[in-house]
């Protein structure tokens, strides 16, 4: 089972090379599913989300989609009265979508609420909807759970919600969690036996950090293990960076 993962685009603050050739460097893999989690706009301009349409309807499908914070409005009535009315319109009208593929079961959960400003949040509702859909999943799926922000954060960036999300993972039997925000990509697994936890970095964006370019994760999951290759776009080129592999006893 293949999957792409991609995260905080921050189309409007670009790099117009990486835009217009990572579609095809993604879809040269043949993903099962392709996932965005998060922040595909600058500041959630019209013509922002325009551009994002763009790229994502170049992606290879099917794609699972989420909102990061940079997806609201900053600063307008319309973060008050309409926050996701343009992602709604131009991004997915379902704001925690599920997909199903053969041999996967995957869902998306909103984790920037309005009132928020940067950080996220998970509501019992949220964690309820974890369990019954990939909890619920066909015997043999592969059960993926996609969000903005990092459940594993610590301190000023913790989720809130954050225990009440691990338990419903641990409750669900997830196997996959694929997060965004951070902008420096990573891999976890924090309990043996556990889910695999991957940050993918900012694929085609100029806020780079921590002298990290743009990059996605291709992840690839065996019977025997899990494979995240990082892809980097160096000389206007993509090219596997740092592969981390999970064995299956491990995860």
């Amino acid at each position: 089972m293949v999957v792409a993962h991609l995260s905080d685009l921050h189309l409007g603050a670009h790099d117009r090379r990486a835009v217009a050739s990572v579609a095809a460097d993604v879809a040269r893999f043949r993903p099962a599913l392709t996932v965005v989690t998060g922040d595909s706009t600058m500041r959630a301009r019209t013509g922002e989300f325009r551009l994002a349409r763009d790229l994502l309807d170049r992606l290879p499908g099917p794609l699972l989609v989420v909102t990061g914070n940079h997806d609201l409005p900053l600063m307008s009535w319309r973060r008050l009265l309409r926050p996701y009315a343009r992602y709604r319109t131009w991004m997915d009208p379902d704001l925690e979508p599920d997909r199903r593929v053969p041999g996967l079961t995957a869902l998306g959960l909103q984790s920037m609420p309005r009132w928020r400003w940067k950080n996220g949040r998970v509501t019992a509702r949220q964690a309820a909807a974890v369990v019954r859909v990939l909890g619920g999943a066909p015997r043999g799926d592969l059960r993926l759970l996609a969000l903005h922000h990092p459940p594993l954060a610590r301190g000023t960036v913790r989720l809130l919600g954050r225990d009440r999300l691990l338990h419903a993972i641990r409750a669900a039997g997830v196997d996959l969690v694929l997060a965004g925000h951070t902008h420096v990509p990573d891999v976890r697994v924090p309990v043996p036996g556990g889910p695999v936890f991957v940050v993918a970095g900012t694929a085609v964006s100029r806020r780079t950090r921590q002298g990290i370019g743009c990059s996605w994760s291709l992840i690839s999951v065996r019977p025997d293990a899990t494979e995240v290759r990082e892809r980097h776009f160096r000389d206007g080129r993509w090219s596997t960076g740092r592969v981390v592999t999970v064995s299956a006893a491990a995860s």
